[in-house]
């Protein structure tokens, strides 16, 4: 019985050979010779299967489809976490990264690492490795204060400035402290008064791009952040903040001198010009001040109904053909 297996497997892998000359003949194509050597004729088969193209085995859980079988299990044990690391050059699973890295070694040809799903290249191993999370969406690096996962290990250590409050770097024009170089950047256009980013519709300019795409919805019209409880829109999310204390009835302001709560802080700014005095609304015609702009708005209309009166109409005008305005 032996024999008769071995003779099918023979007669088996024989007319693949005769199949593949056959092609070759027909198409002159150069004929599949790697030179490998195998133990038994079982694996010499299912090593022709790999110069075929043909894919018989499918993952059924994603749909990918293999040459060998080994290649699906690896390729299923990934789905199951017991093989987190999977080589993209030749599918191959690993359970630890020590033996991972060690094997991507065997693919670090003409001194660069290749990324087999984009083309990219990578001269140190630690490039490559960070290039291959942007294609998995692994993010090894977890925070122990929260939630949060991050892909590499300096955007983690950033982020624990969050928890510890560290602020490394300051303003030499006023102080101020920040925990990212990139927060102080954009703080020191404060200074410099630079406006980099211009809208294209108005022309008005803004120290962040975040600021411009929050303006361009002035132009427009665009609201994305609705009241669950009304239906209002707004364009921004602190606009939306403030109506929800309407529903709330929240007053997150008050007044030290008297007590009195305010929903908005710019309302608690104009109280408090009560308590002081304050009068920094001035008459621009007589010269009086008035606590509130309102005030002053309507103190304004006096004037404007005397300047109407000095120049209205008389009944002798009606008497000339022609009037003549200076």
């Amino acid at each position: 019985m032996e024999f008769i297996k071995e003779e099918s497997e023979d007669v088996k892998i024989e007319e693949m050979i005769v199949k593949r000359e056959d092609s070759e003949e027909q198409t002159d194509l150069k004929p599949f010779v790697c030179e490998k050597s195998f133990s038994s004729r079982e694996s010499l088969n299912t090593h022709l299967n790999s110069h075929s193209g043909e894919k018989h085995h499918s993952c059924k859980l994603c749909g990918k489809s293999f040459p060998l079988k080994q290649s699906l299990d690896s390729h299923l044990s990934f789905h199951a976490g017991l093989l987190p690391f999977i080589c993209y050059e030749c599918e191959k699973g690993f359970k630890l990264k020590g033996t991972f890295k060690k094997h991507m070694l065997t693919h670090f040809i003409d001194g660069f690492f290749t990324c087999q799903l984009c083309g990219r290249k990578f001269n140190t191993w630690g490039y490559f490795e960070r290039h291959r999370r942007v294609h998995t969406g692994e993010k090894p690096f977890s925070c122990q204060q929260c939630p949060k996962t991050f892909a590499r290990k300096e955007q983690l250590k950033l982020h624990m400035r969050v928890h510890t409050g560290e602020k490394p770097f300051t303003c030499q024009q006023c102080g101020k402290r920040f925990a990212q170089t990139g927060q102080l950047k954009i703080h020191s256009t404060v200074h410099t008064g630079e406006k980099p980013f211009i809208c294209q519709e108005c022309g008005r300019g803004f120290s962040q791009a975040q600021n411009l795409k929050i303006h361009m919805r002035v132009h427009t019209g665009e609201k994305l952040f609705i009241c669950q409880e009304c239906g209002k829109s707004f364009r921004q999310l602190g606009g939306l903040s403030v109506h929800m204390r309407i529903h709330t009835g929240e007053k997150p302001y008050t007044c030290q001198q008297c007590g009195w709560s305010f929903r908005v802080k710019t309302n608690l700014t104009a109280h408090m010009i009560v308590h002081t005095g304050e009068k920094n609304f001035t008459c621009h015609v007589c010269g009086a001040s008035f606590r509130a702009k309102k005030t002053l708005s309507s103190h304004l209309r006096i004037h404007e109904s005397s300047e109407r009166e000095e120049f209205t109409c008389q009944p002798e005008c009606l008497n000339d053909k022609t009037v003549n305005v200076e």
